[in-house]
């Protein structure tokens, strides 16, 4: 015979932990991330090409040394702007159209819970991205240099500024507009960037202007730690803090659910 105490119950009931719907919310972002062909597109098909092709093609002048030295940093920051901005603004985009956010804010998840799952499925996405281009790059030749901490702390500040542009593009526009304006300031940053052109190439006033965009501080900075085996980039750093401070702020500030 069985006994049961009056007000026990197995399982117990209730929702999950915060940490584990976030955690869950992230593998799920994650894996719609992976299985979409537009953003594998974005995030590994377009860096890894180009920095192979331009690595193996003298097209563009690098400058003195091997050209994947100077490539290969820039094409870092390119996958970071193709996964926190181009790829989260338009996924984010059209959640909010087709009502997948309104529904996920009525959720036990807060919504700042669903931001930082997204943004957990971004740095897992940069992990893999960031793995793959090294791999790549040592294969083709790349002497890399300098303070991994360095590194990580480009990255992450890169990601926070791209992150929130991202979100704010995907929360005030449609998303058609949104798709289209991505992919258009994605093309734009690749050129003018610093990413497989440098900056040096441009005229002065136009460099100047060039130079306090994200995807130029991101390069730029990398290329200064990774190439030449300098400390902190400073100004750099400093033009990501303030992209990554506004942006995230404007996110949180305009973002539309609905």
């Amino acid at each position: 015979m069985t006994t049961t105490v009056p007000g026990t119950y197995a399982p117990k009931p209730g929702g999950s932990g915060l940490p584990r719907m976030i955690a869950a919310q992230a593998v799920l972002e994650t894996r719609m991330l992976l299985r979409n062909g537009e953003q594998l597109l974005l995030t590994v098909v377009i860096p890894t090409l180009l920095l192979v092709l331009f690595s193996s093609v003298d097209v563009v002048d690098t400058g003195a040394g091997k050209a994947v030295d100077f490539l290969a940093p820039g094409i870092l920051a390119l996958a970071v702007m193709s996964t926190a901005f181009t790829g989260q603004a338009i996924a984010t985009g059209f959640e909010r159209r087709y009502g997948v956010l309104k529904r996920l804010a009525s959720s036990p998840l807060p919504r700042w819970g669903l931001m930082t799952a997204k943004t957990a499925s971004v740095l897992v996405t940069e992990i893999l991205q960031v793995l793959l281009v090294t791999v790549i790059a040592l294969a083709l030749g790349w002497s890399p240099h300098g303070n991994p901490l360095t590194v990580l702390l480009l990255l992450v500040l890169g990601t926070a500024a791209f992150s929130g542009l991202g979100l704010l593009m995907a929360g005030t526009l449609k998303a058609e507009a949104t798709l289209a304006a991505a992919n258009l300031v994605f093309l734009l940053l690749l050129v003018g960037g610093g990413v497989v052109v440098p900056l040096e190439k441009f005229p002065s006033g136009v460099r100047e202007v060039l130079g306090l965009l994200p995807i130029s501080a991101l390069s730029d900075g990398l290329r200064e730690v990774l190439r030449h085996g300098a400390g902190l980039p400073w100004a750099d750093l400093g033009i990501l803090t303030v992209w990554g401070v506004v942006g995230l702020a404007a996110a949180g500030r305009f973002f539309r659910w609905e």
